[in-house]
């Protein structure tokens, strides 16, 4: 059983996240499903809590910003308190913050990984593509994660919004973008749900060349 499912949050959106994270000298970016909303630009659906994604190597910046702030590793559901000045343990993936123990959960800290200019799929290292593509900016010069890379994400243990996420989603990503997911899908999960509808294309080019440019099974843009 989730011991964290239930707990009180407070609805932020993006600009909350600009305001929180003010003066961050490190790349920080909206993910969960505020990320596919900022790329389609449409609001679907009400959102409970507010995911933003940093690099774990840039974490204890993030972390310096909100030094006033109780932050809490949340791992196999449950919250342990994160000292002042700790840096999280290196199994752990999301930190969970409120200004004070009176407050409800302001925002949820996503640690993705990285190697040199890429960036590196936590859950199987195969997968990365430069950082460069992985992130993309919004017409308010918010930085979203790119669509592909969230669906990609939400194809563990998918829930009812996580499918409906996709439906909205996959139908207006770039034939690359596109192919990229279904490749990664192919190499994870071949039996997943999500990979019928992303075969309805030929994925077997990419920009008029062939996969096989591309032997290694690193999934890169």
């Amino acid at each position: 059983m989730n011991r964290l499912a239930g707990l009180p949050w407070r609805a932020l959106c993006p600009s909350d996240a600009v305001r929180l994270l003010a003066g961050v000298d490190a790349p920080w970016w909206i993910a969960g499903g505020w990320a596919l909303e900022m790329f389609r630009g449409t609001g679907t659906r009400a959102h409970t809590d507010l995911d933003v994604g940093v690099l774990r190597r840039d974490i204890s910046t993030v972390l310096e910003r909100l030094s006033g702030w109780e932050i809490f590793e949340a791992k196999g559901g449950q919250l342990t308190r994160l000292a002042s000045r700790a840096l999280p343990r290196t199994d752990v993936y999301a930190l969970w913050g409120r200004p004070t123990a009176d407050d409800p959960w302001s925002i949820e800290l996503m640690l993705d990984e990285a190697d040199g200019d890429m960036w590196v799929y936590r859950r199987d290292p195969r997968i990365r593509r430069s950082f460069a593509t992985t992130i993309r900016q919004g017409v308010d010069g918010i930085c979203y994660l790119a669509p592909e890379v969230q669906l990609l994400y939400k194809s563990r243990a998918t829930r009812e919004q996580d499918d409906a996420d996709f439906a909205q989603t996959w139908p207006l990503l770039s034939d690359d973008a596109r192919g990229w997911l279904y490749r990664a899908l192919e190499l994870v999960a071949p039996r997943h749900q999500w990979v019928q509808s992303l075969s309805a294309k030929d994925h077997g080019k990419k920009n008029g060349h062939a996969v096989e440019a591309c032997p290694s099974p690193l999934l890169k843009n």
